[in-house]
């Protein structure tokens, strides 16, 4: 393929990578469940521990899912298509951005822990898994979903090392990832330092 048709399958690759990441399961399964719209209950996060707070266990469930599978997907195709390493890398970071700016919403979107974590089990199953045992530890002790995820993704890019080492590309959207879902928590970062963060099973 020339250099113009590989750049505009690559492009294609990457838009659809961010219109799939801009779709809100939050929303949409809150409104299948009749439930209030998760940007004005809560935090007004469109991500599932928001709509946990409906008290609907399977919405949030169900979105949580959902925005895993949206982040796997394209990176899942991507590979299997044969795409370069750069550009599958490129649609991972993509999809995420997608979760964080979506076009549909006016580029107001959710924190991108749990699309996050799909883009990784596409890089590495061992990867994904490793990161989601760090966020259930400290969460089992905490009981705080925040500082599991602030703590997971402070770790992220140290763990991708360990499984994905010899792509360092991947490596490198993991440690954006990281970096952004750090600076989507800044609220839950000034909650978490005066105390006043919520606790699972407290209201």
């Amino acid at each position: 393929m020339n250099e113009i048709g590989f750049d505009i399958e690559a492009l294609v690759w990457i838009v659809a990578a961010y219109l799939i990441g801009s779709i809100a399961f939050g929303i949409i399964i809150s409104k299948l469940y009749r439930l209030p719209d998760p940007r004005t209950v809560g935090s007004g996060n469109i991500g599932a521990t928001n709509v946990a707070r409906s008290g609907k266990k399977s919405a949030a469930i169900l979105t949580l899912l959902g925005d895993a599978f949206k982040g796997w997907l394209p990176v899942w195709l991507a590979l299997h298509a044969g795409m370069l390493m750069d550009v599958v890398a490129l649609v991972g970071l993509a999809v995420f951005l997608g979760h964080l700016f979506p076009l549909y919403h006016k580029f107001k979107g959710g924190k991108g822990v749990a699309t996050a974590l799909g883009v990784m089990i596409a890089f590495s199953g061992w990867l994904a898994l490793s990161v989601l045992a760090v966020w259930l530890l400290v969460f089992a002790v905490s009981r705080i979903s925040s500082l599991s995820a602030l703590v997971a993704a402070a770790l992220s890019p140290l763990i991708a090392w360990q499984f994905l080492s010899p792509y360092p590309v991947y490596v490198a959207v993991v440690v954006v990832m990281a970096a952004c879902l750090i600076i989507r928590h800044q609220s839950n970062i000034e909650k978490l330092l005066a105390g006043t963060e919520t606790r699972f099973g407290k209201k």
